[in-house]
Formats: C-alpha cells, structure tokens, sequence
C-alpha cells in the first residue's frame, strides 16, 4: 500500500501528515518528521543533545518547518550552573509551557563535545560565555535575546515567560529586526514590514 508502513501493532500514515500524532511511539521516536502543517497533537518538543553541526541543523530544519522556535541551551560537562539549568528547561517545556502561543523545540548543545569545538558553533553564533539560552527562529539565531545570566537560567518564572515570548514569534524572526511583525521580502528591499 502507498503512504502505509506496517508496523508490529499496526499500518502507520505517511510522514509529514498533520495526524501524525497517531504514530507507534517507537516508529515515532526513530523518525524524524518535516510538514509544512501546523496541526500537532504535540507542539513542544525535545531534541537529543547536540554533538556535531548536522544534529542542529536537523534540528533547526525541524522546527523552521514546524514554524517554532529551537531554544537551545549551550553546555558544557564542566559546568555546574548547567546541571540545575538544563533539567530545569527539560521539565517547563515538557509540562507544556509555551504550548498555547504554538509550542517550541528545545535541545542542549554540548559546548566541549569535539566536533562542535571543531566545526567553531561557538563563534559563529556568539557563544561567550556556558551556560547560554539562545533560540532560533526560521533558522536565525535570535542574539538579542540571548540568555547568559546564571541567576535569570534558574529562575523558574523568568524562564517560563521567556519561553512564551519566544514561541509567540511563529516563524517571523519576531526579535531580529522586524520587531514581532511577519517578515516581507518586499518590506526587506524597500526598508518596511509588514
């Protein structure tokens, strides 16, 4: 059967269908899923930490089509501060923060893993100091909202309401110049937005 795969339990719609929430957990979880649709049963999700430049591409990749934030927390195994932060992000985007104003991606990059050193993500997307929250939307990193204030990363209610600020960006680059305002190519060229 087209658009079918047969699984143990039962046939499995097609990728990229807006009931994909119907999937096997397993099938789910060992495929990744691009859609232009909006209609998710699940609108946060958590990524696998990131150890190398194609993990967050796939991931930017994701959520951009997905069209909401990835927030990403960049670590590193010697941190302290990024103990208590990470799980601390994990538990609010996991309880649904966010998922009101149209949900958000989230996963850690782990700073010192060698092939992210290598590939220099830290320069190229200003990481000067671990730990640091920073969101991407529609694949551009979102620096003037850049978290790197240890005591604002473990502040729970500072957190959540980052996060809903984030999300309500839905693909239109909300902190990188047009000011929350749908992005126009034509407004671009000619110095307005929409």
């Amino acid at each position: 059967m087209l658009g079918v795969r047969p699984t143990l339990s039962g046939p499995v719609p097609r990728v990229g269908l807006p009931f994909a929430c119907n999937l096997q957990p397993s099938f789910a979880r060992s495929h990744a899923f691009f859609s232009t649709s909006r209609k998710l049963c699940t609108k946060n999700q958590v990524f696998a930490s990131v150890r190398n430049l194609d993990q967050l591409h796939n991931y930017q990749l994701i959520s951009s089509s997905a069209r909401t934030p990835l927030l990403t927390l960049w670590t590193a195994s010697w941190c302290p501060t990024c103990r208590v932060v990470s799980p601390l992000l994990q538990e609010l985007i996991e309880s649904g923060v966010a998922e009101a104003e149209g949900g958000v991606g989230y996963c850690t990059v782990e700073y010192d893993a060698p092939d992210v050193m290598e590939a220099g993500l830290g320069l190229t997307y200003m990481i000067n100091s671990i730990p640091t929250l920073l969101s991407f939307d529609a694949q551009e990193p979102q620096v003037e909202t850049k978290i790197t204030n240890g005591r604002q990363l473990s502040d729970r209610k500072f957190l959540e309401e980052w996060i809903r600020t984030e999300a309500r960006r839905h693909g239109g680059r909300g902190g990188g110049g047009s000011g929350g305002r749908p992005f126009s190519v034509f407004g671009a060229i000619f110095g307005k937005s929409k």
